[in-house]
């Protein structure tokens, strides 16, 4: 995470309302202040107070270079597959929260079949809240990532709220992370 930085934006981007998860634009010249930039994706707070989400598709807007999603495995056999989905879901972010979706206990399975030339995968998740407006966007967020994966041939992420999440699926790092330790 960067420290606060206040940006005027260079061109018009899409973005993300939060936390209602409604879609907007904020246009060329607005002043935002980076709150959070961890994951792909960069949480600002627009000079009318608004915090949004700015997809890493437009860093360039922000004057940030976008970040690449970088396989760890290279191989593409069912466990090194499974390894990676693991290790993009630790890149995706409640844009509201500085702890990634895995260390906060949101993921609770990935499974890993294969499949004609690849991997099928299934994710099953949950939110913090029931009827949590940016749930459709974190979960799009976890499909892409694991959609860019080599190997990965189709991705089904289905959000459960049964168990419902609560503080104690946290990992140890992450109640660190947010001084509940």
């Amino acid at each position: 995470m960067s420290e606060r930085e206040s940006i005027i934006l260079s061109r018009d981007v899409n973005i993300v309302m939060i936390p209602d998860g409604n879609h907007g634009t904020l246009s060329k010249g607005s002043e935002v202040t980076i709150h959070q930039s961890l994951g792909d994706n960069y949480t600002v707070v627009t000079d009318h107070g608004h915090m949004v989400r700015i997809s890493g598709i437009d860093a360039d807007a922000l004057g940030k270079k976008p970040h690449t999603l970088q396989t760890l495995v290279s191989e593409t056999d069912a466990k090194a597959v499974e390894k990676n989905c693991w290790e993009v879901m630790k890149t995706v972010y409640d844009p509201e929260i500085p702890v990634n979706i895995v260390d906060l206990g949101l993921v609770y399975l990935c499974k890993v079949e294969p499949a004609e030339n690849g991997h099928d995968v299934y994710v099953q998740m949950t939110l913090t809240a029931p009827g949590c407006g940016m749930g459709p966007v974190i979960q799009g967020d976890v499909e892409q990532n694991i959609r860019a994966l080599s190997g990965v041939n189709s991705v089904n992420v289905e959000v459960v709220l049964d168990p419902p999440w609560s503080r104690e699926m946290m990992s140890e790092v992450a109640q660190v992370q947010l001084g509940l330790f």
